[in-house]
Order: structure tokens, then sequence, then C-alpha cells
């Protein structure tokens, strides 16, 4: 799978978790937000690793920057949702956080996605996702993935 795809079926897969905790009975949540987090965490590292260094060129350098700090605001949300117990609680963060994840994905879908297929052809589309799924099983093999969350709340990365 090349690494748009991958990307863009991961933002599917976590609008998908979010609308089913929001959904969920209180007892369920807890499980629901830690799955949510190792995804995020998951994808914003492929994204942060590979990605983005790939991508970032004098064209998309801003939407690139942007897209970091964007991360960075979710890893925060998420360091606050991961430590939190109360339902009602959970559910207004999980409203914050998919209202940020959209906008996010958005920008990402309909502006740096297309202006990184016409910077790549199908073969070095194809090599990255190689990369990024590597990377992800990796993640997945070292276990939970949210742990590392709280630790990268303190500024965004350079790329």
């Amino acid at each position: 799978m090349d690494a748009i795809d991958i990307l863009i079926q991961q933002h599917r897969d976590v609008e998908a978790l979010i609308e089913r905790c929001l959904e969920a009975e209180a007892k369920e949540k807890s499980d629901l937000v830690a799955q949510i987090a190792d995804q995020l965490a998951v994808h914003t590292a492929i994204e942060e690793r590979h990605f983005y260094p790939a991508a970032k060129t004098d064209e998309t350098e801003e939407l690139v920057q942007e897209s970091v700090v964007e991360h960075l605001g979710v890893k925060r949300l998420l360091a606050d949702l991961l430590d939190e117990t109360d339902g009602d609680k959970i559910d207004a963060q999980l409203e914050v956080l998919k209202e940020r994840l959209e906008h996010h994905i958005s920008e990402e879908e309909k502006n740096l996605f297309p202006m990184a297929k016409r910077m790549f052809d199908d073969d070095q589309l194809e090599a990255l996702g190689q990369e990024m799924t590597a990377t992800m099983a990796d993640l997945f093999d070292e276990g939970e993935p949210r742990r590392n969350i709280p630790e990268e709340t303190e500024e965004a990365p350079a790329i």
C-alpha cells in the first residue's frame, strides 16, 4: 500500500474509533481511548519520521510545519484524555479531539496529500509506504505506543 493510502486509512480508522467511543458505555470508554491513543501515536510517529521529511519542500514547508504543530496539540489532548476517568469529561475531550482532527485531516487530504502525489511517482509512494509499515509494526510490537505520548507534549519535533 502506498504511503498516502496508509495515512488516509488511518484517518478513517481513528474517526470511526472516536465515534464508537462517543457512543460507548462508560465502562468501555477507557479501552477505546487507549486504542485511539495507540492509533494516533503510531500515525503521528510515521508521519513525523517518514512522510513529512520526504514531502517537505519549499512549496509544502508551511503545510508540513502546520501539521507538526497540530500533532503537538493532539498529543497534548491525548495525554489529558489518557489521565481522565470521568465519562462526561472523556466525551467533552473527545469532542475537542474530534474537531482538531477533522481540521488536520481536511488540511492534509485536500492540500498536502495532493501535492505529495504530484511530487512522488507510484514506486516512491510504495517504498515510503513500506518504510512506514515497518515502523508501524515495530511500534505495535513494542506494545502500547501511547505510552510515549506524555513525553512528546513539550514541543513539536523539527522536520
